[in-house]
Formats: C-alpha cells, structure tokens, sequence
C-alpha cells in the first residue's frame, strides 16, 4: 500500500480465483498458444524497434565511416542526433489517445509501422546531416503510438494467469533489436564505404515489416470492441482463447460481463474533451501522476548513459580502440537479454512494490559503487583500474530490469481503467521522450565538461525515486484488469460496478436458455 494518497480497495477478486484455480498451462491450450505466437511478432516486435535504434545510435559513435561522413559530430550536434527520435515522438503523444480509440489497437500499429518503414529508408538513404536528422525525427513520431497500443493489446489479449508476464516481456524484448544492431554495426564498422552506417539504418524497418506481415492474424481487443458497441465479435474472441482451461466457460461469461460493466461505469465517469481525464478528480490525477513518474524513472535511473553514450563512458577509462568498444556494447547488450529475459518471467509474481523498491536501492548502490571507481580510475589510469567500472556496468542491468524494465508497462497497464490506458501511457511516453531528449542532449555535453563527476547527479537522484516508489506507488499484483478498473474510486463505484456484472451474467444466461430452447423445439 502507498503511504501518500486513499487507500486502494479491491473488489472481490472472482475472475482471479477462477483463474488461479486453472491448472492448464498455456502450452496445453491450442487457441491460447497460437495467440501468444502471434503476438511474438505482432507485439513484443515494437519493442524490437526502440531497442534498435538506441543499440545502433550508441555503436555508431565508433564506426569510421559515419563519423567522418558527417563530420565528427561535436557534443551538442551528437546529442541533437539523438534527441531527434525522442522530439519526434514528444509530437505524436497529443493525438495517441485518439487515434487510438478511433482505429483500435491494431490498425493504430499498422499506421505506426508504415511511418517508422518510411523513416528507416530515409536514415538509411541519408544524403545529408538535415536529412538524417528528418528521418530520426519520422522514426521517433512514429515509435510512440506502436508502444501505446501494443503494451495495451499485451494486457488485453492475454489470459489472467500469464497477463502479468506477457507485458513484462514488452520490456525485455527491447533487448532482442538491441542484440541484433550491436551485432550488425559490429560486422560492418570496419568497412570503408558508407554502407558501415547505411546497412544497420536500412534493417532498422524489419520489426515494422514484422508488424506489417503478421498483423492480419491478430485479434483486435475485445475492450476496444465492446467499447465500439462490436460485443458479439468481443465475446467471440474470450470464448476462442480464453475458454480452455478448468472451467473456461464460466471464467469467459463472468470476464465478459465484467468488462462491458466496467466499460459502462467507465464511459459514464470519462470527459468529454478526450484530455481532460487528467485532471479530472483525485484518482485519476494519482494515475496519471504515477504514469508521468514512472515513464521519467524510466530513463533517469543513469540506463541513458549506457544506451547511448558508451564510447565516452569508456573513455573516461583509457578503453579508447573501436574494436573494444564495440566488443563492450555488444556483450553487455547480450548480457542485458541474458537476465532481462528470466527477470521478464519472474518478477510479475512477486508484489510491484518490492520489486521496484529492490530495483531502485540495487541502482543506487551500483552508481554509487561505480562513481568511486571512475574516480579512482582517473587517479590511476591503468587498465586495472578499468576493470571495476567494466564489473559494475554490467551488475547495473540486473537491478534495472527487476522493476523499470520488466514491470513499467505491466504497471501502466494494471492501474489505467480501459478508457484512460492510451492517455496513461502516452503521459508516461511524454515523460520518457523529455527524459530522454535531456539526457542524449546533455549527456555528452555534461559527461565531456565534468567527466566522472556527473555521475554523482544520478546517485542523488536515484535516492529520489526510492523515495517516490516507497511513498506513491499502489500495489495490483494478483489482480485482472477490471478488478483493479476502480481501486481508487472507492466502494460505490464498485458496487454499481457489480451491480451490472450480475445484470449482464443474468443476460448471458438468459440468451444461452433461449438459444438451447430453440435448438431443443427444432429437434
């Protein structure tokens, strides 16, 4: 429970039980298990986009052909580079949330993935500084409404017992297009043509044609249907993936009618103007809030250096020769998949609280750790006094992928009600771009001017988030959706909220006798 803000109240967690008592595993159901197949390309595959280009970004930095291609970047004209994606993305946020609702989770994909294809041919075609900046900047305004759509469609799609899980893998599969750029700028940094920087841009639009392919195979969300008054083809779907397991049929009506009187009381308290949910009362202020730290906490836990300025973190060192470089960026974007991988498993079954708190005292530990060893490397600039600052860079992903990797996505999901999820997370993508956009800007301007002293910046405010986690955030572990729909808002809300369950449930039944009297007299 939060110390700052009312206590949440949960509704009796019925979906939860039934759910908790289906001893199926996912593997054993042929519905289910081709769903979470196509989700592969279709969902986690944005996440393959993100981590591609802040992999590829980061290696650039030490490939020949590019740096002299575009004339040395200073500093501030390298972080321009890069904060060009996140500027790209800052523009998008304020027309997510309608899109969103206006074409559903998938076509909003499909929109997306056309825009960073088109981007990805540009980087690759770049002819001159301005036009790869455009292209960074197309890449970036379309990255935003993918994630907030395919986080979403994550949440669901998925059945309760592996919902949790399927979005903390969201995450983690940032580090599969991580991987796959290291690699490639590897093989090719030490070519002499331009093709060194124009082959790693090019593959830059595969996890879009990924999207573009297997999109069709898809289901759409039965929120977003029953939200478009669609609730035939909504229950269609819950009845096709969600059913097989130890009393399914029951599990799919009651989640069912759960869902379209959530969905109900939802659209009865949501705003007119589509943004004004914000600010609409104190819950929703609390959600939203959560939402704007969680996606700032994301990228100001110090990850920004790895992710994009390893070249200069290394030369603080003495490790200088490209080939190290990019020997360094390559392991330890492995070794980030390596653990984020089983953590993505993992941490979704213990309380978010503990994780995140766990996740935040193990940074600051390292940060601190590390800072004293940069400093003790510039006193003794030896390849020894290297090897503690290489140990602590990669004992930094661990506690990083515990909370802000495997649980940020899977957190928005839980505490957003249906009509609110798209506007939630594109505040905490809001935040994430303005953090991100500071800090490939000021990153190397910062790092060049004071050196190994501008890690203490982080040790302080890492010491903030532990704070903020321990005093604001809610706990929803072991709760669906809909449970979790109204925790905020106190028990009348719920209680009418059951109320139209229990409506629904007799509809159901109804419908189903009907229907089994009509197919008796035509016998």
């Amino acid at each position: 429970m939060a110390i700052i803000g009312a206590k949440e109240e949960h509704v009796d967690p019925r979906l939860t039980r039934i759910a908790q008592a289906d001893t199926i595993k996912w593997y054993q159901k042929p519905n289910l298990r081709s769903l979470y197949l196509i989700l592969v390309p279709t969902a986690l595959g944005v996440e393959w986009t993100s981590g591609f280009d802040s992999s590829m970004m980061n290696s650039l930095q030490a490939v020949k052909a590019w740096t002299d291609y575009f004339d040395n970047p200073t500093s501030s004209r390298l972080g321009l580079l890069n904060a060009m994606y996140s500027l790209g993305a800052l523009m998008a946020i304020p027309f997510i949330p309608s899109l969103s609702q206006a074409l559903g989770r998938r076509r909003t994909i499909l929109s997306a993935s056309v825009i960073m294809c088109i981007g990805a041919g540009l980087q690759a075609g770049s002819i001159t500084s301005d036009m790869f900046l455009f292209s960074r900047w197309l890449l970036g305004f379309g990255i935003p409404f993918a994630i907030v759509n395919a986080s979403s469609l994550l949440g669901e799609l998925s059945y309760a017992n592996e919902r949790a899980i399927m979005t903390s893998l969201f995450n983690a599969s940032w580090f599969v297009g991580a991987i796959i750029a290291a690699g490639t700028t590897y093989g090719t940094f030490q070519m002499s043509s331009t093709w060194a920087w124009r082959l790693p841009s090019l593959l830059q639009l595969v996890p879009s044609f990924f999207q573009l392919a297997f999109m069709p195979f898809c289901p759409e969300s039965p929120r977003w249907l029953v939200s478009r008054d669609r609730s035939d083809e909504a229950l269609a779907i819950l009845q096709k993936y969600h059913s097989e397991g130890i009393d399914g049929a029951e599990f799919v009506k009651l989640e069912f009618a759960t869902i379209q009187s959530t969905l109900a009381q939802e659209k009865e308290l949501a705003s007119r103007f589509i943004w004004a949910d914000v600010f609409r009362d104190p819950p929703m202020r609390r959600r939203f809030a959560i939402a704007a730290v969680v996606g700032f906490f994301t990228q100001w836990s110090g990850n920004g250096l790895l992710s994009y300025y390893m070249k200069k973190i290394l030369a603080l060192v003495n490790i200088t020769d490209n080939r190290t470089v990019q020997k360094v960026i390559l392991s330890n974007t492995c070794w980030g998949f390596i653990n984020a991988l089983p953590i993505a498993l993992i941490a979704p079954r213990f309380k978010r609280r503990t994780m995140f708190l766990t996740c935040t005292i193990g940074t600051a530990v390292v940060y601190i750790v590390w800072t004293v060893a940069s400093a003790r490397a510039e006193i003794d600039p030896t390849s020894a006094a290297a090897i503690p600052v290489l140990v602590f860079i990669f004992v930094y992903s661990p506690f990083y992928n515990i909370g802000w990797n495997a649980l940020a996505y899977t957190y928005m999901v839980e505490i957003f009600p249906y009509q609110q999820r798209a506007q939630g997370i594109a505040v905490e993508q809001l935040t994430v771009r303005f953090a991100v956009f500071f800090n490939t800007y000021v990153n190397p301007i910062a790092l060049d001017a004071i050196k190994w002293r501008y890690y203490i910046v982080y040790c302080v405010w890492i010491f903030v988030e532990i704070a903020t986690v321990y005093l604001l955030f809610p706990e929803t572990h072991n709760r669906t959706l809909e449970e979790l729909s109204f925790m905020f808002e106190g028990r009348e809300i719920q209680g009418r909220v059951e109320k139209g369950v229990e409506k629904v449930l007799d509809e159901v039944e109804l419908a189903d006798q009907v229907k089994g009297d009509g197919v008796k007299n035509a016998v």
